[in-house]
């Protein structure tokens, strides 16, 4: 068991010092030969922490720096297992749970069960985010801080011991023409030319510069955790998205996550013609896009967003074309063209109730084929909406039913109520295509009141069809910036590790015996030979090679 007691020079140091944390001297190895650990100056460190408790247990867990390599590089492994197949974010209009083992085969079913299809988004690969964020601030506060107090509380005359073990030394006899005070004046006017910081006290002489370097590391772990932070803020809801949405052709539809709603007014396409198109297509026979366009208008709600029964409340705030590498953006809201679809679809009718009998025109109805209301009137007649079925089918019980939201097949039950009708109304079934009033027998289905009464169309005019979709690549990545601001911190931290070097000489004069040693946590040739040329340009010959000897012949 390591105790720490004070040192001769009179400092009382902290239980896990190795070097006395005022002058320097080795405290369990005075005698030693071996040049001395220099790492954070041989101050003691939490994760040293003998008897640990339980919060200094997690401390020192995650202080490790080989815990922190093996974070990274599970991480690293299960990034890589997101990469073997496509992820579920990027598919349009798929379904994951088909769509691996159909492609896949066995091995891509495999994968979609184990959850790799949404790496990025699992719990797991999150954890793993936190972990390392932990650790890089667990490790930067268990060595800066300690760092920072040995730093800051540096000696000028150090130890003899402390001198002579660093890596590179001198030990020998000043010039005897030249007193001891004279000869450190002198050295240290040849370090401040080297852009040495000097500090001198009596016989004794400290220089050290680019100290900021040291903080280099850990102004790279600042960026990395704000990296880290950013990159686990694109879970927070609205402040990431990437997705792929299609928009019919004079539809509004609701972005998810956002308060916002985006209309594709109008969609243009045009294709090369043949005296455009290169030899190859022409061989093929095959068209050949010139130009996708959507005309978007971008919408905000503003009331009732989230009441299924209300209409919401919109409000427009961008109006954009969006054609391929122009995207619509508003307040970091991206929309870029991705793709088309040949998909007719009906948007909205507006079909007129009539007497069968007479031919009399009693109203007009619009009927939204996303949105219906929930009555019309014509004339003296109310149409109250019992029900709608956006792609109508029947159960296995022979109960309707829709198989999905999209209106492929539109089906309206309604109440009608009015004169001659019984007070409770008659139940009406409409379809608004002509082939699915024959597919399932419109007219016998409503029976007698189908003879009172017609509900149809009368031109093209009052039909309003969307010929295409368009894809859009829906962006919002309001992280990014941290993202840019976390990487640059990185950057200065990597640039002020890698281009200067903290160099520190420290030397003292007892009778006319100098010892000089120097400590740099890079490049040794450099301190060494600034060490040599200062000692010969104070009278005391030396090879830059003797400093690795302390100064003995080679």
């Amino acid at each position: 068991m390591i105790e720490n007691t004070k040192c001769e020079c009179g400092h009382q140091n902290h239980i896990g010092t190795v070097l006395c944390e005022s002058c320097g001297k080795p405290l369990f190895d005075e005698e030693g030969q071996e040049p001395l650990e220099m790492r954070y100056d041989g101050v003691a460190r939490r994760s040293q922490k003998q008897n640990p408790g339980i919060i200094d247990q997690v401390w020192n867990f995650f202080s490790s720096v080989k815990i922190a390599i093996y974070l990274i590089v599970i991480t690293l492994i299960g990034a890589m297992f997101g990469t073997v197949y496509p992820q579920e974010n990027t598919f349009i209009n798929l379904d994951p749970s088909t769509y691996y083992k159909d492609t896949y085969g066995t091995l891509g079913n495999i994968y979609y069960l184990l959850g790799l299809s949404h790496t990025y988004e699992s719990w797991w690969f999150i954890t793993l985010l936190f972990m390392i964020g932990t650790s890089l601030v667990v490790c930067s506060l268990d060595r800066v801080l300690p760092l920072y107090r040995a730093l800051s509380k540096q000696q000028i005359r150090k130890h003899l011991s402390f001198i002579l073990r660093q890596k590179v030394s001198y030990s020998g006899d000043i010039p005897a023409q030249v007193e001891p005070e004279q000869w450190v004046e002198q050295a240290k006017k040849q370090l401040e030319k080297k852009n040495y910081r000097v500090y001198t006290e009596g016989t004794a002489l400290f220089a050290e510069k680019y100290r900021f370097s040291r903080w280099g590391p850990y102004i790279n772990h600042i960026g990395l955790i704000i990296f880290l932070i950013a990159v686990l803020m694109r879970s927070i809801p609205g402040w990431h998205m990437d997705q792929y949405i299609g928009f019919p052709e004079g539809q509004i539809k609701k972005i998810p996550d956002s308060p916002y709603y985006l209309k594709n007014e109008k969609f243009t396409l045009e294709f090369y013609d043949e005296n455009e198109m290169s030899a190859e297509f022409k061989a093929r026979d095959q068209a050949v896009p010139k130009l996708y366009e959507t005309e978007a208008v971008l919408y905000k709600c503003t009331s009732d967003c989230d009441t299924p029964a209300k209409e919401p409340v919109l409000e427009e705030v961008h109006r954009q074309k969006i054609i391929v590498n122009e995207p619509l953006s508003y307040n970091g809201f991206m929309a870029y063209q991705f793709d088309y679809k040949e998909s007719p679809m009906l948007l909205s009718v507006k079909p007129t109730l009539k007497n069968k009998m007479t031919g009399q025109a009693y109203g007009t109805l619009s009927l939204s084929m996303t949105r219906p209301a929930e009555s019309y009137q014509a004339g003296p007649y109310t149409l109250k909406l019992k029900a709608y079925f956006p792609d109508f089918a029947l159960d296995s019980k022979g109960l309707p039913m829709t198989s999905s939201n999209e209106p492929k097949v539109p089906g309206f039950i309604f109440t009608i109520t009015g004169p001659d009708l019984p007070p409770q109304g008659e139940p009406y079934v409409y379809f608004p295509k002509q082939i699915d009033k024959q597919t399932f027998r419109q007219d016998e289905i409503n029976g007698a009141i189908s003879n009172k009464f017609d509900l149809s169309v009368g031109s093209m005019q009052d039909v309003e069809v969307s010929n295409y979709t368009s894809y859009l690549n829906i962006r919002v990545d309001r992280a990014m910036p941290y993202v840019w601001v976390g990487a640059a911190i990185s950057m200065i931290g990597l640039v002020m590790g890698f281009y200067w070097h903290h160099r520190r000489i420290w030397l003292r004069i007892d009778g006319r015996t100098l010892s000089l040693g120097g400590h740099t946590n890079k490049n040794w040739f450099g301190i060494r030979k600034e060490a040599a040329a200062m000692l010969n340009k104070t009278g005391v010959a030396v090879d830059p090679r003797q400093m690795e000897t302390g100064g003995k012949p080679l």
